[in-house]
């Protein structure tokens, strides 16, 4: 195996496993929220996962950055990123049926891919993205099921509050191309002691987190969030940015629906659409047409 297909092995492994982590998500924030309210949810999540990551970045022997120029991206990434759209579909998924802010909050390929293509102008609009982003969309419909969609309109603030943490996903994604030049760890744990920092107060002044009880799952959730789906994710996410760039890393948005619906399935006993297998083909042949690089590109870079 030739080295640059190893290299291309390793980064869709890794986006596999970015996918299942943050497929998982959605199960423990519907647990994390049943007795944990939203922001402390966030809160809690940010913290632990920061403190974690910063505890590793030392054990490396590595040191933050001291410029305050990096720290306010920091701070700009945290609320991307962290701080806005986790604490909206946390506010979501209190009334949201996960199925459908599973869909909704999957089209963060599609921003991504608009804001590159429109505001920055460094995306080539090609036939193989469309098609990618048409089948992707199409494999989660079939995935989730058309009957999914009967909700929509519902719950319509709650709804746009997904839509909106997907809009802030895709500028995250491109707003992280500005730490090419560090470790990716170094943005991972930075945007996410920020975004502790901006939280902590919030949720001292709203919910006094302290006449709080949380049941059991809700913490075990709360930490499973905090460890696997954070911690371990954003460690992953940002190498992937600088890899396969923001539309090849918000691609896990598709890749997560299957995921997601099957650790749905097997320890929320969701239903299993029939048109799932057709969905799961559609949703690999869409990564894969976001994903690979093409020849062209190749030759230039």
């Amino acid at each position: 195996m030739s080295p640059t297909k190893t290299h291309t092995t390793t980064e869709l492994m890794l986006l596999l496993m970015l996918a299942t982590f943050w497929g998982a998500s959605y199960t423990f924030i519907r647990i994390g929220v049943a007795t944990i309210p939203p922001i402390t949810l966030i809160t809690a999540r940010t913290l632990i996962a920061g403190s974690i990551l910063f505890a590793v970045v030392r054990w490396r022997g590595l040191a933050l950055p001291r410029d305050p120029a990096i720290w306010r991206r920091f701070l700009i990434q945290a609320c991307l990123n962290s701080v806005i759209p986790f604490t909206l579909i946390a506010w979501a998924e209190r009334t949201v049926d996960a199925g459908l802010a599973t869909i909704l909050n999957s089209t963060t390929p599609i921003f991504t891919f608009l804001l590159a293509a429109i505001l920055f102008r460094n995306e080539l609009v090609t036939a193989r993205k469309l098609f990618g982003i048409a089948m992707g969309l199409t494999g989660i419909c079939f995935i989730i099921g058309f009957d999914a969609l009967n909700g929509f309109g519902q719950q319509l603030p709650a709804q746009l509050a997904v839509v909106a943490a997907s809009i802030c996903y895709a500028g995250a994604a491109l707003f992280g191309r500005n730490f090419k030049h560090l470790d990716p760890m170094m943005p991972a744990v930075g945007s996410l002691l920020c975004g502790a920092v901006m939280l902590i107060p919030v949720s001292l002044l709203v919910d006094r987190p302290w006449t709080l009880t949380p049941a059991f799952p809700s913490i075990i959730a709360l930490l499973a969030l905090a460890v696997l789906s954070t911690a371990l994710a954003f460690s992953i996410y940002f190498r992937l940015i600088q890899t396969l760039g923001p539309i090849g890393t918000t691609a896990q948005g598709y890749l997560r629906v299957p995921i997601g619906v099957t650790i749905g399935v097997v320890f929320l006993g969701e239903p299993v659409t029939p048109t799932a297998g057709i969905g799961l083909v559609c949703v690999i042949v869409g990564v894969m047409a976001m994903t690979m690089t093409s020849r062209k590109k190749a030759v230039r870079g």
